[in-house]
This record gives structure tokens, C-alpha cells and sequence, in this order.
């Protein structure tokens, strides 16, 4: 229980840092092109404590769920002083507010990637290849029984006197299985195939070390259970090698591998942002007693619970690949063109670009700064939107939690 515990408070600490770096890369570039930022806290609600140096006061507040970086003028809404105006954010050049406004998002790509190379470096990355086939190389060699029901099929102990056809023709753990009478096969499931297609004395090609032996397996008919029905199939009695959960690279191996690794997730990162909204019917389910989704989406308190169960089970792999993914869906989540994300105003910000442009070519004067409180409205009803996204999840998540395990 303590393991799980700290494993919670660790993820949960690993998401308030990502949050904080996110407002710093916001008061960082913009410090850097010159606007003037006001104030920078991490956290929210009552002040812990602040210090000011130079024109910005620093602080921590109370309830660590983020943090903010106050630059003045982000709008030509906002109020400025006079001293303040020529370096209100809305003045700056179009490139640079958007370098500003995306830098959040940059930090938490650049926050994932170091994760994940620190992965491959010392933990090693998930193996991509575990979703490839299986080699046809035994593990293990076992019984054939006949097998009529789920529970039979899902029971792996071999009654005394089952046949072992495998193990009696000479097959041992280790073994690479090249043909099935006569037929080349180059992944488990081949072979798998061919061996339920066939019965009696078959020849099996195996590579062994540096041998090459051709073994003679009498092979059974039996009974087997799948989701479809049961069927008469052939049998032999072995497990294929799982293939291995990680892979580990040297410090420069690690780049190139991280670099792929992290465009696999962004990949996967924007199929679940697509499929975000189809996948809300299965929470609202699962909160009145539905079986949970594991795809479904989760809140900071799902995803800090799978990383408390994730510590508790010694899983780190699983543990830091979590953190990163979940910067990643920040990340690119923050850059939708929605208000109030980042994304929200850089779409402003461009509107105006290309506005104005068009007006020049028209021999007009640039109409000026986008009028917010005619987006307010449909701000409002994101915002809400959000709000209750996250109570859903955030219920599913206490009531009906994803587990890692059973």
C-alpha cells in the first residue's frame, strides 16, 4: 500500500512539474522577445509564498494543480499601465506571440522526449516489435487435451497420462520450427496454422543452435474451444517465447530510437484525440456500473492511480512511458485551435495575420486586434464543455478505476 501511495504522489508531483515547466516556457520566450510578464506561480488559489526580481514576482500557492504566467497585454482587452503598453503582448509580431503561446506545448514535447531517451538508456523503450509476429521458436513444450469449454481452454495444467507429442519427437525449448511438412513457416502463427491442418506422422524442419534436425511429431486431433465453436484441430503441446517487453539502446543508438519512438506516439497521440469523443458514452457507462474501457479516457486522477498501481507492481517501464504519453496528449491537446487553449489564440493571432493581409491587398488599412468579447459566448460553452469532461472522468476514475491489473 505505501508503494502505491508514493507511486500516486510521485505521478501526480511528475504532472504539477510538467504543468510548471509549461507556464515557464510561456514566461521564457516571451521574457526573451521582450513583453513584459508579470507575475509567474505555480499552483493556485491562496499564496504560500513570493519574492519579486526585477519586474516579475515569483510565488508558490496552495493547491499545486498547475500554475499560471501573467504577460501583460495577451489581449488588446487587457489592461495595461501606460508604462506597460508598448510592451503589451497583442503589439509584438505575429511569429513571435505564436512562438509564445506554443512554447507550453514545446516544453511538454520536449519533457516526453527526455523521458523517453532516459528510458532507452537505462530501462529501455516498449518493444514496438511485440506487435509484430512471433517467432516460431518454443518455450516450452506441454500436453494436447481436448478442451470444450472457456474455462477448459484457459486452464494450462496437463492431467496425468496427456499426451505430449511434441516432447516425445524430440522438440525442445529453444528450438526454431522452419517448415511443418514440407511447408516453411516464419511466425508462430503460421505454424500454428499448419499444425491444426494436420494429423499423424509429420516431419518438422528445426533449427537448433547450428543444427538443422528433421524431427517426426505424431500429431493428435483434439478438440479445441475458441470464440467461434469448438473445432477438431491438431495439436503438439508448446508455447511460443514471448517477445521481450523492452529494448535497450547505448546513449547514441538512444537518439534515433527515441526519435521514432516519439512520432509513433504522436501518431497514436492524435488517433485518440479523434476517437475522444466517441469514447465518452463508454465513461458516463462505466461510472453506473458498466465494464470500464481501458481505452477509455481518464482524468490526472486515473492516470496517477495507474502510475501508483504501476510503482506498487514494479512496473517503472510502465510508470514513465505513462508520464511521457501524458505529456504528449497535453502537448497536442493544448494546440487545438479552441479557446481558451494555447492553440485558441494562436488561431486569433493568424486570423488577424491573414486578415490584414488580405485588406492590404485591398488597399485597406489593418482592421486591428480581434474583438474577444465576441468570442466570449463560445468560449463559455467550451469552457463548460471541459468542465464537465473532467467531472466524468474524474468520477469514472474514483468509482470505476482502470487497473494494470487483476
Amino acid at each position: 500500500m505505501l508503494a502505491y501511495i508514493i507511486g500516486v504522489v510521485l505521478f501526480a508531483l511528475g504532472i504539477c512539474v510538467s504543468v510548471a515547466l509549461h507556464e515557464a516556457g510561456h514566461m521564457l520566450t516571451a521574457k526573451a522577445f521582450g513583453m513584459k510578464v508579470r507575475r509567474y506561480f505555480v499552483g493556485f488559489g491562496p499564496t504560500v509564498f513570493s519574492w519579486r526580481r526585477g519586474e516579475t514576482e515569483y510565488g508558490l500557492k496552495w493547491i499545486p494543480l498547475g500554475g499560471f504566467c501573467d504577460i501583460a497585454g495577451m489581449t488588446a482587452l487587457d489592461e495595461v499601465t501606460p508604462d506597460e503598453a508598448p510592451r503589451a503582448m497583442w503589439r509584438f509580431k505575429t511569429w513571435k506571440r505564436t512562438v509564445v503561446m506554443s512554447a507550453g506545448s514545446i516544453t511538454h514535447f520536449i519533457l516526453g522526449f527526455v523521458v523517453l531517451y532516459l528510458m532507452a538508456v537505462t530501462m529501455g523503450l516498449p518493444n514496438l516489435a511485440a506487435a509484430e509476429p512471433v517467432q516460431p521458436v518454443l518455450a516450452s513444450t506441454s500436453c494436447a487435451v481436448s478442451t470444450t469449454t472457456k474455462e477448459q481452454a484457459e486452464n494450462s495444467t496437463c492431467p496425468p497420462g496427456a499426451p505430449t507429442p511434441a516432447k516425445t519427437a524430440g522438440l525442445q525449448a529453444g528450438d526454431k520450427v522452419l517448415a511443418v511438412g514440407g511447408k516453411p513457416v516464419a511466425s508462430w502463427n503460421e505454424m500454428l496454422t499448419a499444425v491444426q491442418a494436420t494429423s499423424g506422422r509429420t516431419v518438422f524442419e528445426v533449427q537448433r543452435g547450428n543444427q538443422q534436425l528433421w524431427l517426426v511429431v505424431d500429431v493428435p486431433k483434439v478438440q479445441r474451444w475458441s470464440p467461434s465453436g469448438v473445432k477438431d484441430v491438431g495439436m503438439i503441446g508448446a508455447s511460443p517465447e514471448p517477445p521481450s517487453v523492452t529494448t535497450q539502446y547505448g546513449p547514441v543508438a538512444a537518439i534515433g530510437a527515441t526519435v521514432s519512438f516519439t512520432g509513433t506516439m504522436f501518431a497514436e497521440t492524435a488517433q485518440r484525440l479523434i476517437e475522444f469523443p466517441e469514447r465518452i458514452p463508454a465513461v458516463v457507462t462505466a461510472i453506473f456500473g458498466g465494464e470500464r474501457d481501458p481505452n477509455t479516457p481518464v482524468s490526472v486522477v486515473g492516470a496517477s492511480r495507474i502510475g501508483g498501481e504501476a510503482v506498487e507492481q514494479g512496473i517503472w517501464v510502465l510508470f514513465f512511458f505513462l508520464l511521457a504519453s501524458l505529456n504528449f496528449f497535453i502537448g497536442v491537446f493544448n494546440l487545438l485551435p479552441l479557446l481558451p487553449l494555447d492553440g485558441g489564440h494562436i488561431a486569433v493571432v493568424w486570423y488577424e495575420r491573414v486578415r490584414d493581409w488580405i485588406r492590404a491587398r485591398r488597399g485597406k488599412a489593418a482592421a486591428g486586434p480581434v474583438d474577444y468579447t465576441k468570442l466570449s459566448g463560445i468560449t463559455m460553452v467550451l469552457v463548460l464543455i471541459g468542465g464537465a469532461v473532467t467531472l466524468l472522468t474524474v468520477t469514472a476514475d474514483i468509482v470505476n478505476p482502470i487497473r494494470i491489473g487483476p
